[in-house]
């Protein structure tokens, strides 16, 4: 019978696996693989990975527009003492205020809030009446890195939605009124309570 094996269904089947197959391994060759290392590697591990100083320093540089530059300065006035998991949180509580509505719609909005009126400003750099000056670049460009990752959307899950934090060594009186959400390094960490409906 002439072309009876174009018709058989199993001849037709292992061609067009063969066919597959052969496109999966060029695809997956052209992505290499540290792009196949990443992509199979769990979430968790990779959340888990950003934290580790070593991994953060060997990535590459950052860099960024208006709100990476605000990000990046804040990171590091408010937080460069801190552990790069104590970092990551304070870019989420800045990034929070960014989503919520009873503050600024930007970063830089939300950075600045209040600078230039005294006890009024949200983060004490801009208003403690010092010059700021960025005088550890490593430690900056690690702060890049950071802000980076999170204005490209890293997860936010260390700080359960908080929009305040403080410094263990202060006690602000905001502090009683709202709800504790994480305590990281240094610093405790608070949301905004949900508001109220009214009926």
């Amino acid at each position: 019978m002439t072309g009876s094996q174009s018709n058989d269904p199993t001849a037709v089947l292992g061609d067009n696996l063969a066919r597959l197959l052969g496109a999966e391994r060029a695809g997956l060759q052209r992505l290499g693989q540290r792009r196949i290392n990443r992509l199979s590697t769990s979430p968790a591990v990779r959340d888990a990975r950003r934290y580790d100083p070593k991994w953060l320093d060997a990535q590459p540089a950052a860099k960024g527009g208006e709100a990476w530059t605000c990000l990046s300065e804040a990171l590091y006035f408010e937080a460069r003492g801190e552990t790069v998991k104590g970092q990551f949180a304070v870019a989420e509580v800045i990034l929070n205020r960014v989503a919520s509505p009873l503050y600024p719609d930007s970063v830089c909005g939300v950075v600045h809030q209040g600078t230039g009126k005294l006890n009024r400003c949200q983060f004490s750099y801009t208003c403690d009446g010092r010059a700021e000056h960025i005088s550890d670049q490593r430690t900056y460009r690690r702060m890049g890195k950071i802000a980076r990752m999170m204005l490209d959307g890293a997860p936010r899950a260390l700080t359960g939605g908080a929009t305040h934090y403080h410094n263990r060594s202060v006690d602000p009186g905001w502090a009683r009124r709202l709800p504790r959400t994480a305590s990281i390094g240094q610093h405790l960490f608070y949301r905004q309570p949900a508001a109220v409906a009214a009926n």
